[in-house]
């Protein structure tokens, strides 16, 4: 079970790196506010991935609280920067032009962090690793995120609802900051 653990966040690791390579170029070329916030979501779960892997190859209370620590920070950073560019992208009525290529990756990857969700909550709860099952709930809400993202630059192409864009920012931020405070206030204690 352990090595399966290790092998599910080694494929979500891979992933995200190709994404965030793939967001970066298809958010640039779009002008996109939710394919950058995917994207920066994308280096939150290369965190994590890399946190799980640092905790799964050695156990303890304080590690796993560390890294549990560590996943929620990184999910606060998400979301204030993702409020304050949804905002402004709001405010100045910013239009995102189409981008079927992030149309295709973010469909692609709703299936694909789904299916790891699955993988790591099931791992992680045989194994007994709050940080492995917790980190399977962050992957469940990248499959969420790529689906919003997915309806808003969906809209936005089909329907010209240039607002869907930085909407879907603002969905990405409801999601990073519930992670975060369910993080601080159900698994993080004293070292």
């Amino acid at each position: 079970m352990h090595r399966n653990g290790v092998r599910l966040e080694r494929v979500t690791l891979g992933w995200n790196i190709v994404g965030v390579i793939v967001l970066a170029i298809s958010a640039t070329r779009a002008s996109s506010v939710a394919l950058a916030g995917f994207g920066l979501d994308s280096l939150i779960e290369i965190g994590a991935s890399t946190v799980v892997l640092w905790e799964l190859s050695v156990t303890g209370e304080a590690r796993q609280q560390r890294a549990l620590r560590l996943i929620g920070a990184a999910f606060v950073a998400l979301a204030i920067y993702l409020l304050a560019q949804s905002s402004g992208a709001l405010f100045t009525g910013h239009h995102a032009t189409r981008s079927t290529f992030g149309i295709i990756w973010t469909a692609t990857t709703a299936a694909v962090m789904f299916t790891l969700a699955g993988g790591k909550t099931r791992t992680g709860r045989a194994l007994g690793s709050p940080v492995l099952t917790t980190e399977g709930k962050v992957t469940f809400i990248d499959g969420v995120l790529a689906v919003a993202v997915l309806a808003g630059i969906s809209l936005n192409a089909a329907v010209g609802w240039w607002w869907a864009d930085p909407a879907t920012g603002l969905v990405i931020v409801y999601y990073a900051a519930r992670e975060a405070h369910h993080i601080f206030t159900n698994h993080t204690g004293s070292d």
